[in-house]
């Protein structure tokens, strides 16, 4: 049996126990990242779906994503810089990493291109405050206290200004001394949007890429030849600053005579003022001159807005075009992805104006987000693992289309999207946009249930981008139809809309008897047929991970169709019969397993379905292991950390307890005992080992305690994924393994201190990857804190005795919530959280 510890108990001997708040070499969780630590770090800056322009632990800017792609290694001749009269100029960065010197694109040809060679700050620090983050410099030769703080707007419920293509870097100067200081600030930067084309358009083409005039600033243009729309593309540079002196041209030479004579100008402490010149301009620049008397401070703003209005973006089947919805407006149904904001903006200029118009509001509000968020009194590795992963929301494995919808990736390659579609058995763990843009999150049940779903119910887990019907030749995914039933509950129990649920339950139910005649044609109210799953594979028989699923959504729909008056007894006999035979046949002592069955299926055998399959195939040898062991990449009696991940989704959807939950628990407890390895030395993957090596720890996929592993166990299994690290964190907490929980956390934190990884992009699949954002579930399992819309309660977890607080988000607005003097409080920030009782949970 398994004994739940005191909860908070728990969390209170972590919380005040400081040599757990410390990784292993020294970085602290939640805290500022500094030194080697400050090597890999990469802050997105931009919006939901807009593009994202990176800022780095030192300072520099990279990771330059404008044009609705990810490009990683973009990192074009941009810096910012003080220089103080009568004395010396740096380049307002710290130290540059030593990978970027020798190993990085282009270093071997000895880095030209780049600002390394510019004199900048001996020291920097980094302080993430999501989305806000604070990089202080020194230097012995600057008298002044420097810091730079990068933000763009993220405001829970509000989809739209948090969508912006827009950054701002904030640089505040103190003066340290008695005495009065002349200095210039300066942002210096080659055309970043240039695209550089064929060589036999000479490298541009006519009137191609120049640098416009802008209020305090320029615009770097970039203009498209006619058959290729999708060239253009805009960003607005400027400062806030009435006294800005703008260099539109750099001067004009061979070899390296324009940034020469610009950081000449830097240094002498000058400026340099030039009208755009005709045709293309080497580079600009912005000059703020200011002083300071002694002890004062000066805060300079410098804005990013941009601007690519179209894209040669479509994955997918080819789209079909709804020709009766597009008689009224030609531009409606795009053949190619169009971003959200182009149908909000006109132009540039357009963005930047109510960039500078809204900034202050936008920064208040953004603030009033980040106050509550690091409100929370959960443990420092937890507030890390869960602002860290927010970030994937600013990069480009996000998408929002021309209409508002949301359409992802599932992570991001170095120069393009990676898996596309908005995978539904990947964003099955995502849990972060339902609490956070609820609005954005409905888009995604919309999409799967009402176009890519057919009449029969299949649902091809890839939506097209554009957004429209797509073919449906290909399996289904058990895991992402099962779960995007669960998900309809949460986002009615979140919205609190019967209506919305009302007119998407046939297509629900649809789905659901999909599912039944699919892959338990014989009602015994378990998933048998060879079923297709977030491994890329089909499992053969009945399994514990995918049964959960079923039994989730079985209990999903019953609970929806009962609020609508419909009959849903024959699905209540279904989940009674599947509960009872997964407790008492897939269940062995110590966790859920798969019995593998290839006889009495309705499925011909494995190699008539693997012609079928882009992923099993059977040479002569594997025909071999067939007659041995059965069908390739099963897991039989395996541990498998995904082994009740439907139980955790139906939690977080507010389903509940399904099944007895000490064997949850028991499975649990030996996923935590078998799976996960402190020290990964001997491990053998001969899969894709870089997510967790060497002497790094992880939970593995899986693991064999018994011996009996398969020849060939499912693809991925020897591998570590943070969703998955991040899942079963929650879920242990959520059973009140806290300990266990943190455990977890704390290992795969470690791997992401900045010196290996970038703390702020945690890749499987590519980098930024979606299933990472299991973390937020972090929350709602250490506090118990879930809001439902319908019946307006507030959930929160009570331990006697024992105060704290937690962020929480809903349809309608944002705040914190928490227990103080064993009272429950709610205390909205943000909007309006219309609660008539509070249920404290136990």
């Amino acid at each position: 049996m398994c004994k739940r510890r005191s909860f908070f108990a728990s969390i209170f001997a972590i919380l005040f126990c400081p040599c757990l708040m410390i990784s292993a070499d020294g970085h602290e969780f939640n805290g500022p990242y500094e030194e080697t630590h400050l090597s890999r770090i990469a802050f997105p800056l931009g919006g939901l779906g807009a593009g994202m322009i990176c800022l780095e632990g030192t300072g520099a800017l990279s990771h330059f994503s404008m044009r609705h792609e990810p490009d990683i290694f973009n990192e074009p001749f941009t810096f910012a810089a003080i220089s103080i009269k009568g004395g010396t100029a740096r380049v307002l960065e710290g130290p540059v990493p030593a990978w970027k010197i020798f190993g990085a694109p282009n270093t071997g040809n000895g880095a030209g291109g780049t600002s390394y060679g510019l004199p900048r700050c001996e020291r920097a620090s980094f302080y993430p405050r999501f989305p806000f983050a604070t990089i202080k410099l020194a230097d012995a030769d600057i008298p002044l206290d420097m810091e730079v703080t990068g933000w763009s707007p993220f405001i829970p419920t509000d989809a739209d200004n948090s969508s912006l293509p827009v950054a701002v870097l904030e640089y505040t100067f103190t003066n340290k001394t008695n005495a009065a200081i002349a200095a210039t600030f300066s942002f210096s930067a080659k055309n970043f949007m240039r695209i550089e084309l064929p060589s036999e358009w000479g490298g541009r083409f006519e009137s191609g890429d120049e640098i416009k005039s802008f209020d305090n600033g320029y615009i770097l243009h970039q203009n498209a030849p006619e058959d290729k729309p999708h060239y253009a593309g805009d960003c607005a540079v400027f400062v806030d600053d009435v006294n800005a002196i703008i260099d539109h041209c750099w001067f004009r030479g061979g070899w390296f005579d324009s940034v020469t004579m610009t950081w000449k100008a830097i240094e002498n402490g000058g400026t340099r003022e030039r009208p755009p010149c005709e045709g293309a301009s080497p580079g600009a620049s912005i000059y703020v001159p200011f002083q300071l008397t002694s002890h004062a401070t000066k805060t300079i703003r410098l804005f990013f807005a941009w601007y690519v209005p179209q894209s040669s973006i479509r994955a997918g089947s080819p789209p079909q075009v709804d020709e009766k919805s597009c008689q009224s407006d030609a531009a409606c149904c795009p053949q190619t992805y169009m971003p959200w904001y182009a149908r909000r903006f006109k132009d540039v200029k357009d963005v930047a104006t109510y960039w500078r118009m809204n900034c202050d509001d936008l920064k208040k509000k953004s603030e009033l987000f980040r106050d509550a968020f690091y409100a929370m009194t959960a443990p420092p590795e937890v507030l890390e693992a869960v602002a860290a992963n927010l970030t994937i929301l600013k990069s480009p494995t996000v998408m929002r289309q021309h209409d508002g919808r949301l359409w992802a990736w599932e992570g991001c390659h170095d120069l393009g999207g990676c898996c596309y579609g908005s995978c539904t058995h990947v964003w099955n763990y995502a849990q972060a946009i339902p609490h956070l843009f609820p609005s954005l999150e409905r888009t995604l049940r919309e999409t799967e249930f009402t176009v890519s779903q057919n009449e029969i119910g299949h649902q091809t887990f890839r939506a097209n981008l554009p957004i429209s019907p797509p073919e449906h030749n290909f399996h289904a995914a058990v895991d992402g139809q099962l779960g995007g039933i669960m998900k309809a509950y949460r986002e009615w129990r979140i919205f609190g809309d019967k209506d919305w649920l009302s007119q998407l339950y046939p297509k629900i139910k649809s789905s659901m008897n999909y599912c039944v005649n699919t892959w338990d044609p014989q009602h015994k109210g378990i998933i048998e047929e060879p079923h297709h799953n977030t491994y890329d594979i089909e499992f053969w028989g009945p399994d514990g991970m995918c049964t959960s699923f079923y039994l989730g959504a079985l209990t999903a729909i019953s609970k929806m169709g009962a609020a609508l008056g419909d009959d849903v007894q024959e699905y209540e006999k279904l989940l009674a019969k599947g509960i009872k035979f997964l407790q008492a046949e897939l269940f062995n002592g110590d966790y859920f397993i798969q019995k593998i069955t290839t006889e009495g299926l309705v499925a011909k055998d494995p190699i008539e379905l693997a012609k079928n399959s882009w992923t099993v195939d059977y040479s002569p040898e594997a025909l071999e292991l067939l007659k041995l062991e059965g069908p390739k990449y099963q897991y039989g009696n395996g541990c498998i950390s995904d082994g009740v991940l439907g139980f955790w989704i139906a939690h977080m959807c507010g389903l509940g307890d399904i099944i007895d939950p000490q064997k949850v628990q028991h499975h649990l407890l030996s996923v935590y005992k078998y799976n996960l390895k402190h020290d990964l030395s001997d491990h053998v993957n001969p899969q894709r080992p870089a997510f967790a090596t060497g002497a790094e720890g992880g939970l593995l996929l899986c693991t064999w305690p018994h011996g009996d592993q398969p020849s060939l166990p499912f693809v991925y299994s020897n591998e570590v994924w943070t969703g998955i690290e991040y899942q079963v964190a929650s879920h242990l907490i959520l059973e009140g393994f806290v300990e266990e929980g943190l455990d977890i956390v704390r290992t795969c934190r470690k791997r992401y201190d900045g010196q290996i990884r970038n703390p702020f992009n945690e890749y499987e699949c590519g980098h930024w990857y979606a299933r990472a954002l299991a973390s937020y579930g972090l929350i709602q399992a250490f506090s118990g804190a879930r809001y439902d819309a319908v019946d307006k309660i507030l959930f929160i977890r009570r331990q006697k005795g024992t105060d704290f607080t937690s962020f929480l988000s809903t349809a309608t607005g944002f705040g914190t919530v928490g227990m103080k003097n064993d009272t429950p409080f709610i205390n909205p920030v943000y909007g309006y959280i219309d609660v008539n009782e509070i249920v404290c949970l136990d």
